[in-house]
């Protein structure tokens, strides 16, 4: 669910009218619902129930500090991938001891910073790495808590740039090499074995992907205790789906129920990483109408959001509901609603049959919290959106737009 909706034909942020945002923000810009995030947080987190367990938020879904804080004072954690998003993490109160730290390419300087801050656990992906870790951590001195990152061969039928725990993909150690990896892990010194991870792609719309994942990492905590390896906590990941369209994917509670049941004689703590699932439907990307278009036989309704605002529907082809902010019921018409950036790729919807706006409108693209603003980018020298959190009937700034300023910061002129 979600705290956007209609009333008197205007759509609100929770009692927030959202053209009062627009009008004094500027536009594009991106609107989250207190509410809302509070809400999903709550139940992915009580899913789980009374099981011994550890939700860590996945800071790359949506890390702006404002939002971070607010799970960090809910009691989260925090699922990181860089040593950015640990800076991050760290500034908005996460205690060190609920953040974990996966990825694939982690750097020296990035184990380091998260040793000396004490996070919980490092999700290892390769035997390569926990040599490299296990190096640094003795230049430290500080033993590092890890958990190794299987992949367990498993399709979880989503698209294929967000499936990551298939045999192709990069992330993780392979099935077949876990026993022995986990045996190399346990006679390096500086390393403490604490765990086993997996984490198969997002969105996932069936929880049998998820029971099929967790019955192959039980499998395995079997085979490494039989080499004397005590493991404690389980790292099931995330990558829950949420409704974008017509989708009806799992509620937590049947996820944690599905899952939960097949941990349930494992006897370890869960680690859950949700991100789209708790921030995906909590925020809106609102865009001003500056034109309407027709090419042949083809309608455009431009606006002054773009690919660089929401990668997602030019990345993935995905859809995002798109809706006037003030309802007029005029007629539906097939359009693309594309942005201003050079490229043809550059659009938000296609074929859309949408009511037909006029230049001025100010429309709502929805579900934009998850990989919305995380993802976008300067690209044509573009500034990037402002962020506005929405609480009841008020609203405040939680990231200013760019200036142009910002967008030259760091760039010096070449004067040899």
């Amino acid at each position: 669910m979600h705290y956007f909706s209609y009333a008197n034909e205007v759509l609100r942020g929770e009692e927030v009218d959202l053209r009062d945002i627009a009008e004094s923000v500027g536009t594009p810009c991106y609107v989250y619902s207190h509410r809302t995030l509070l809400q999903h947080a709550h139940v992915l987190d009580a899913a789980w129930g009374e099981r011994e367990h550890l939700t860590c938020y996945s800071v790359k879904a949506c890390s702006n500090i404002a939002i971070l804080r607010l799970f960090a004072q809910m009691g989260l954690g925090a699922d990181i991938v860089s040593g950015g998003e640990l800076y991050r993490a760290l500034l908005a109160g996460f205690p060190p001891d609920k953040i974990v730290y996966s990825g694939v390419g982690k750097t020296n300087e990035e184990m380091r910073a998260a040793l000396r801050a004490g996070i919980f656990c490092f999700n290892v992906e390769s035997e390569a790495e926990l040599v490299e870790l296990n190096r640094v951590a003795q230049r430290e001195h500080r033993r590092a808590r890890i958990s190794l990152r299987i992949n367990p061969e498993i399709d979880p039928k989503t698209h294929p740039k967000t499936a990551t725990g298939l045999k192709t993909a990069k992330f993780g150690v392979p099935h077949s090499r876990a026993v022995e990896t986990y045996r190399r892990a346990s006679e390096l010194e500086w390393l403490e074995v604490i765990g086993i991870d997996a984490h198969i792609g997002s969105p996932i719309m069936s929880v049998q992907p998820f029971v099929d994942a967790a019955k192959r990492l039980v499998d395995l905590v079997g085979h490494i205790r039989a080499q004397g390896i005590d493991l404690k906590w389980i790292d099931i990941g995330g990558g829950l789906g949420i409704t974008y369209d017509v989708e009806d994917p799992p509620t937590p509670k049947e996820w944690a129920t599905a899952v939960g049941d097949v941990l349930n004689d494992a006897g370890l703590g869960i680690i859950t990483e949700p991100g789209r699932s708790i921030v995906g439907n909590a925020a809106v990307l609102l865009t001003k109408v500056l034109y309407l278009k027709r090419n042949e036989d083809k309608n455009f309704v431009v606006v002054d959001a773009a690919m660089n605002d929401l990668i997602r529907p030019s990345f993935y082809d995905s859809f995002h509901r798109i809706q006037p902010v003030v309802q007029r019921g005029t007629e539906p018409f097939v359009a693309d609603v594309v942005g201003p950036v050079c490229e043809s790729g550059d659009f938000l919807a296609r074929n859309r049959s949408i009511p037909r706006p006029e230049q001025g409108d100010i429309l709502a693209v929805m579900s934009a919290g998850a990989y919305g603003f995380a993802m976008s980018s300067t690209y044509n020298s573009r500034r990037r959106a402002a962020e506005v959190m929405v609480k009841g009937d008020t609203w405040q700034v939680v990231r200013d737009r760019e200036t142009c300023e910002d967008l030259v910061r760091g760039e010096r002129f070449f004067t040899l």
